[in-house]
Parts: C-alpha cells; sequence; structure tokens
C-alpha cells in the first residue's frame, strides 16, 4: 500500500497578506487565480483539490502544483512571472 502524503504549506502573516492583496486587487486574473490557489494550500486544502474544485474553472492538477513549486522556491515573484498572453504579434507579409 502506497501512502501519499498531502504537501503542506505554510506562510508568514507578511506572505499571506501579501498573497490575499495580489488575489484581491491584481490587474492580472492569471496572477488573481495564482495568489488563490497557493492561499487555499496554505488554508489546508490539497493542490489536486484546488486544481479540481477550487478556482473558477477547473485546472490539470499539475498546473497548481508547478504553481506550488514556483512559490515555494521563488515566493510572489515566481507567481508573477512566466504569465501567459501579452502583446500579439501580427505577421506582416511583404504585399
Amino acid at each position: 500500500m502506497t501512502v501519499v502524503r498531502q504537501r503542506m504549506l505554510t506562510l508568514t502573516d507578511d506572505e499571506r497578506a501579501q498573497l490575499v492583496e495580489h488575489r484581491d486587487h491584481d490587474s492580472n486574473p492569471q496572477v488573481r487565480e495564482r495568489c488563490a490557489a497557493i492561499v487555499k494550500i496554505a488554508n489546508g486544502q490539497s493542490a489536486h483539490a484546488v486544481a479540481g474544485q477550487g478556482l473558477l474553472k477547473p485546472r490539470d492538477p499539475d498546473t497548481v502544483y508547478g504553481w506550488l513549486d514556483r512559490y515555494e522556491k521563488q515566493g510572489l515573484e515566481g507567481l508573477l512571472s512566466r504569465l501567459h498572453g501579452g502583446q500579439r504579434r501580427r505577421f506582416r507579409g511583404t504585399q
């Protein structure tokens, strides 16, 4: 029988305050979602549960575990980096 241990995350008051501030007020919805996921994990939910039911739309659990890994290694900066989107590139062919 394999025992799977839930990953735990403990936040300081300052770390929690930063995450909540970005969760509630960041202009980028990706940052708000990532911060919300980390706060829920710190509150005791499993990353797998957060991925499946804890966000506005279900995410692959590997995605949420990736956010958790980056937060543990880089802090808030890890959640703010590598965002999708940005300025659209348009191909301009010769006419």
